[in-house]
């Protein structure tokens, strides 16, 4: 693996992470949301990654272009069911007074944004150390 492809593999992590931590503020900032455009109240989001490895012969005979990294395949929403909650005051209250409300569990939102922070901080630390790697080999030929 090269310099440059190690770079483009922690480049991916990072991008991949930011997008799951945009996710994860997203939940948390609707977990009271009780109304939405589609209808009933908001659904939990989650980034799906998937892999990414490619193998490809590139123009010159022998040279192999490796791609390698991580990327979000899809953002899907839970299904889980809503919570009825008990509160006739509130306006999307049903005839009963139960309101549904987002099964958003705000400890699995913080335990998601905390694995999010460190997958992101490793990346960053794997993406420093190979620039020092990438200015020390620049610097043997100065010598």
């Amino acid at each position: 693996m090269s310099l440059l492809s190690a770079m483009d593999t922690s480049a991916s992590g990072l991008m991949a992470e930011k997008r799951r931590m945009e996710l994860i503020a997203q939940n948390v900032a609707n977990i009271e949301t009780t109304r939405t455009t589609e209808g009933g109240p908001y659904k939990r989001k989650v980034a799906v990654f998937r892999e990414v490895l490619d193998n490809q012969l590139s123009g010159n005979a022998g040279d192999k272009f490796n791609r390698a990294g991580v990327e979000v395949a899809e953002v899907i929403t839970a299904e889980k069911e809503p919570l009825r909650v008990y509160d006739p005051q509130h306006p999307d209250a049903d005839q009963d007074g139960y309101v549904l409300k987002p099964n958003i569990n705000l400890a699995d939102e913080i335990v998601d944004s905390i694995t999010a922070s460190r997958a992101y901080s490793a990346n960053v630390t794997v993406l420093n150390t190979t620039k020092e790697m990438a200015v020390k080999a620049l610097s043997i030929g100065r010598g």
